[in-house]
């Protein structure tokens, strides 16, 4: 298996998720601007793999199922970190429903392509949306949120950084349920169908 430029740094931002959980727990005041940075670096390097994917055409197999599973690994990851770090009843709840979409989403799109019906479920507009509400909200919540301390109150545009990533991340969690109801709005027909029709549709595909 050939490694291409795009899998390595998709490879390289898998590795960094023990290094953010590291510096997280880390005694140091300097803590939080190093867990920020790490975040905006595989942020970076999620959009740069699919830019290099994508204008010099190097597409594997494996980057594709290795890509979204990076993502969501960083995502839940730091979302925990956030709750140990500020464990209240909203952000625990916002966790939750975003993490649990993932799996959800991820299952439902694993079935679908069971069934050769994949394309259903492809990514909408406001999947777009909530990714870069969820990405912002959890750059500001990990620059100002460290454990066993209250919350940094460092402002931005007149307000704590703190508070907007709170906002941005209930935004985002609701984004997430719409995104996440348009997506099983899209594959009810098939869920509901009968096993006879859908063996029938996919026959009819191939």
């Amino acid at each position: 298996m050939k490694l291409t430029v795009p899998t390595l740094l998709t490879l390289a931002r898998i590795v960094m998720i023990p290094v953010l959980v590291l510096v997280f727990y880390l005694p140091y005041g300097w803590t939080n601007f190093a867990c920020a940075g790490l975040f905006a670096l595989a942020a970076f390097t999620d959009w740069l793999d699919g830019w290099i994917a994508r204008r010099y055409h190097q597409f594997s197999a494996f980057g594709a199922f290795l890509d979204p599973v990076a993502d969501k690994l960083m995502v839940a990851v730091a979302l925990f970190l956030i709750v140990q770090g500020h464990p209240t009843r909203w952000m625990t709840l916002w966790a939750l429903v975003i993490v649990g979409r993932e799996i959800a989403v991820s299952a439902l799109r694993e079935w679908m392509a069971e069934i050769g019906q994949r394309a259903t479920v492809k990514v909408a507009f406001i999947g777009k949306i909530k990714t870069v509400a969820q990405m912002v909200a959890l750059l500001c919540l990990l620059y100002s949120v460290t454990p066993d301390t209250p919350p940094r109150a460092m402002p931005w545009m007149g307000q704590p950084i703190f508070h907007i990533g709170e906002w941005m991340l209930a935004a985002a969690a609701i984004l997430t349920l719409w995104s996440g109801a348009q997506y099983l709005k899209a594959a009810w027909p098939a869920l509901m169908a009968d096993e006879g029709k859908r063996v029938e549709s996919v026959d009819s595909a191939e």
